[in-house]
């Protein structure tokens, strides 16, 4: 690929929001006008350029794999992607479960499908995360008087799974806080927590995973979550849902040759996938529900 070319690359990130791609992106795949484009975004648990480059290999497997050309648009935060597929900016997207039941209220989506975790269940976790060299913070207890940084309050894994269990499981509420604050992307909640400028943080299990060896310890994690849902907009035609359910369901983390392809995409969803339902997000209704009966709004 040319020095022009992976400017203009990493130029997507910054004017995906008004559908600018780089010009060399007709020679990087199949001709565009060959397949229709769907465009695809995600909840952002990382930094655009990160995003980008953890979600671009799964683009490229899934036009290589439908009759279909995906692209990539990334949002800004957590409710641009629910304003990119009210307004048909994207047809597909990655949301989390509050995002996804913040969306449905406002128009009609169908979940297809959930990533599966490195144990092979469609499950993920939240995590609580301090600094390895604090001493003061070895559980939960010992949060009361301090500070917690949270990413989004669209969250699931960054900020209603911690409240909850704060809260259900752990006995602290907000007034035993110190200070607390939500960031936009998980990675800058592990980034403040490093830094010392707060005591602990929450943040989606692959994230902490990716921290674990530069100075961060586990103080807690939370009961499963279930699976991060890939949906579609209603309108979607037949056709992509049993593309999409095609390539990806195909997929086995067990089979070495789909391995070499799924470790080059993000954590998130390199495991494999499993089909979804509304009704797997009840639980994630039950905690909203909870938290918002003790005076918590979500979101």
């Amino acid at each position: 690929m040319s020095f022009r070319c992976i400017i203009l690359s990493f130029l997507l990130v910054f004017v995906s929001i008004i559908d600018v791609k780089p010009a060399c992106a007709e020679k990087a795949g199949k001709p565009s006008k060959e397949k229709e484009v769907i465009y695809f975004s995600a909840i952002t648990l990382y930094h655009p350029i990160v995003m980008y480059q953890r979600y671009q290999p799964l683009m490229d497997y899934l036009t290589k794999n439908t009759p279909y050309m995906f692209e990539l648009k990334l949002s800004q935060d957590y409710r641009d992607i629910i304003y990119f597929l009210k307004s048909n900016r994207v047809q597909v997207a990655l949301l989390g479960g509050v995002t996804y039941i913040e969306a449905k209220k406002q128009f009609d989506i169908i979940p297809i499908l959930k990533p599966l975790g490195h144990d092979g269940k469609p499950y993920y976790r939240s995590v609580f995360i301090a600094r390895a060299d604090n001493k003061k913070i070895k559980t939960l207890s010992d949060l009361k008087g301090k500070s917690i940084a949270f990413a989004s309050k669209l969250s699931t894994s960054g900020y209603l799974a911690p409240l909850y269990h704060l809260y259900f499981n752990a006995g602290i509420r907000f007034g035993d806080l110190s200070r607390r604050v939500n960031f936009r992307y998980h990675d800058s909640v592990a980034r403040e927590v490093l830094r010392g400028d707060f005591d602990v943080g929450a943040v989606i299990d692959s994230v902490a995973n990716r921290f674990k060896n530069r100075g961060l310890k586990v103080i807690a994690v939370s009961d499963p979550i279930p699976g991060l849902p890939i949906v579609v907009r209603a309108d979607a035609s037949p056709e992509l849902i049993s593309a999409m359910k095609k390539a990806l369901l195909s997929l086995d983390y067990n089979n070495p040759g789909h391995r070499r392809i799924m470790e080059q995409w993000d954590e998130e969803f390199k495991y494999g996938f499993a089909e979804a339902t509304d009704s797997d997000y009840r639980q994630v209704r039950r905690m909203m529900d909870y938290l918002n009966k003790n005076g918590v709004k979500i979101p």
